[in-house]
């Protein structure tokens, strides 16, 4: 199987995941702020690494190495992640998710620059296809402009710059290493911004369970996201997360009754056949050399 491939399989399991994550959002947004949310996602996915890293005897491969670069990759994601927990609760899902999908764009013009990777017309070509059907599905207007739109926008700069950090630190470093500090950095970034006003907010017997699967669906999704983006290039694992939309899009209308027309599935098609055309470039590439 082509790197490629295995990538777009792994980066499957990350657009599923990312997607339970969004419902399961909503659903504690009556009760806890993002702050609130973050810090109790951190502390079920710091949970599970400490019991998966003790049960298979891997504490010789976390090591601080690279710290700094690790508390920028966290803080991004922090910042990105409170701002698309928000937009969640304000605009409907396929808009917050077609807004989270112009972060490929910017890895596409800063990963030259700070990963040192070749930017290719294909994919560049797919990118931009990606974010041709984004803009034919959410169809962005000046008097649709409001704060949800503008967080949800900010988020995808703050996910373009963790994209970019993860892809250095897999370059030296094992993929739990990387999600040990990752639930450890951001859970003590989460008590600390929970706890600025001094009232943390305990979760009801209705919003625990919520809580542990957004733990749950966040370490998985960056497990598969950290592991795609070490067996490709940024440029090739980014574009392939643009099914997210159709995928949410669809979950919004039967979950939330939100509207799904037909600039929707003209979008998804649109946003399939660049995917399409990057991976099968891709792994053709791959499998003549």
């Amino acid at each position: 199987m082509s790197p490629t491939l295995k990538a777009a399989l792994w980066m499957s399991g990350a657009i599923a995941s990312f997607s339970t994550m969004a419902v399961a959002g909503r659903a504690v947004s009556s009760e806890m702020d993002t702050f609130e949310t973050m810090m109790y996602r951190s502390f079920v996915g710091m949970a599970i690494m400490l019991a998966v890293i003790s049960a298979t005897g891997k504490w010789p491969q976390i090591t601080q190495r690279n710290m700094g670069l690790h508390i920028l990759r966290n803080t991004a994601h922090f910042a990105g992640q409170n701002l698309w927990f928000f937009a969640l609760t304000i605009i409907p899902l396929a808009q917050v998710f077609a807004l989270e999908f112009t972060s490929p764009l910017w890895v596409l013009v800063l990963s030259p620059l700070i990963l040192g990777e070749r930017l290719t017309s294909i994919r560049a070509l797919a990118a931009l296809l990606g974010f041709v059907g984004i803009l034919i599905v959410a169809r962005p207007s000046p008097d649709s402009i409001n704060i949800g739109v503008i967080t949800a926008a900010a988020s995808a700069i703050c996910f373009a710059l963790t994209i970019m950090f993860t892809k250095r630190l897999t370059r030296n470093q094992p993929v739990i290493n990387i999600l040990f500090w990752l639930t450890v950095i951001q859970a003590i970034l989460g008590i600390t911004f929970a706890g600025y006003d001094g009232d943390i907010a305990l979760p009801s017997a209705m919003v625990a369970p919520w809580l542990v699967l957004i733990g749950l669906a966040g370490l998985l999704a960056h497990l598969c996201m950290t592991t795609a983006l070490s067996i490709a290039p940024a440029t090739v694992v980014v574009p392939i997360d643009f099914i997210r939309l159709p995928v949410i899009a669809i979950i919004g209308m039967l979950v939330y009754d939100e509207a799904l027309d037909i600039w929707v599935l003209v979008g998804a098609l649109v946003i399939f056949g660049g995917n399409y055309l990057n991976i099968w470039t891709e792994t053709r590439k791959n499998r003549v050399a």
